[in-house]
Formats: C-alpha cells, structure tokens, sequence
C-alpha cells in the first residue's frame, strides 16, 4: 500500500512505525531533515519530487547478504525509468544516473534479527519535475529535464512500486546471481578509467571493473592490479571537482 503523507522529518524515520508492513511506500510531500548517503542531506523542491520509503522484510536475507537490497532497488529504479525512455545507470553503491547527471538516490537502513535481516527501510530520492536545483549540487537532474514535459509523480510511483515488488520476488525466488549480473551489468562507468577519492582526500585514477557480492567495489588500477573497496573507503569524483589538482 502506498500512504501519501504531507510533512515528515524523513520519510525513513516513518516507515520505520511497526503499523508500515512488508511492501508499503510511505511518500511525503517534503521532508525537515531528509537524509542522504555520508551523511549528507537531500534536499528537494516541495511537490515536484518524489521522496518516499519502500519497507521489505527479508527474512530470507542472511546480514552478509545486505547488498543485494541495494542491488534489488537500484534494478528496480532503473526498470521505472526505461519504461519512460530515460537510459540509466547505477553509480555504485545505489545512487542512479543518466548520463553523467545523478537522477535518484537511494538509503537503505536495516534492523537485524540475529543474523538475519528483519526489516529493511529504502529512502528514495527521484527527481521528477524540479528544473532549477542549488547551484552548490554538482550534477543533478530531472525526468522533465531529460523528457521535456512533467510528469505525473504518481504513476511514476505506482510504477516503481511494481517494478520493486518484482525484483524483489526474483530475489527471494532464487535468483540472486542473476540479479548480481544485472546490477554489475548496469554499473557507472563500468570498463571506463574515472577519478576517485580515497578518505586521505587522495585522488587516483583507476578502471571500474564491478563489484563484489559483498558490495564491494571492484577497481583496476594503473599498476594492473585489481583492489576491493567497502562503502566509505572510496567515492567517485564527478561533476565539476572531476578534474585533478581542484
């Protein structure tokens, strides 16, 4: 079920209420204190977004296996917009892109049980009919930029919501290599040389070449070979910082 709410702190710190069950989308209007990934805030043009959470419950998941949610959602945003024409693809760890501009971001927050994955929250940031972003944001983008005309947000909803649900069964039916295989198939910049930043404020030059089971990110740097990177140990380096010695 789809609740459409009018102001909340996040849509995340809502959806984490015990009434929300397994396959609910608790959307807000806008959001006091959205959160993004690193600690960043999303930011959002009140009625022209969407800003919503979808809960899952994935029982099945043992925690080691976090990263295909990720992967399961990421599929499932990239699914939404190809239905509208728009070519996107998945900038590791989850946020979306088309072309170079980002598109979607998404937050997952888990709760554990034991091992297991009992509840998983997916805060979903898509840029639907905003044309005028702060200029301190580096490259975002809208579908009424890319498309040329606004869009209705709650078709585009409706759909991610079934688009969700259906990668969400094809992983719990069994297929998680195949989902594996599309996510690295989709990936930003896959083959291609790009800059990156280390946690020292180091910039390296190096080949994106996939990624791990466990989420992390595969590089092949100049010397040939290959490193394993975890969210926080590396970032891309994009937009306008993009270049080295800024």
């Amino acid at each position: 079920m789809i609740y459409r709410l009018g102001t909340v702190t996040s849509t995340n710190d809502e959806a984490r209420d015990a009434r929300y069950v397994h396959g609910d989308i608790v959307s807000a209007e806008c959001q006091t204190a959205g959160r993004g990934r690193r600690g960043h805030t999303w930011t959002s043009e009140p009625g022209a977004n969407l800003t919503f959470s979808a809960v899952l419950c994935p029982d099945f998941l043992n925690v080691r296996e976090q990263f295909l949610l990720s992967e399961v959602v990421a599929l499932a945003l990239v699914d939404t917009f190809g239905r509208y024409g728009i070519s996107t693809r998945i900038k590791w760890t989850n946020d979306i892109y088309a072309g170079d501009s980002k598109i979607a971001g998404v937050l997952i927050e888990q709760n554990l049980s034991g091992e297991r994955i009992a509840r998983s929250v997916a805060g979903i940031g898509i840029n639907v009919n905003q044309r005028a972003f702060d200029a301190s944001l580096p490259n975002p983008v809208s579908m009424a930029q890319l498309l040329g005309h606004d869009c209705d947000r709650a078709e585009v909803l409706e759909l991610f919501s079934g688009r969700l649900s259906e990668r969400y069964e094809q992983l719990r039916g069994g297929d998680a290599a195949g989902v594996q295989e599309q996510y690295r198939s989709l990936m930003y910049r896959l083959g291609e040389r790009s800059a990156f930043r280390l946690p020292s404020g180091e910039k390296v030059m190096a080949e994106v070449a996939g990624v791990e089971p466990s989420g992390a990110l595969v590089l092949r740097h100049d010397d040939g070979v290959l490193r394993k990177y975890l969210f926080r140990e590396i970032e891309f380096v994009v937009g306008k910082d993009c270049a080295f010695g800024k």
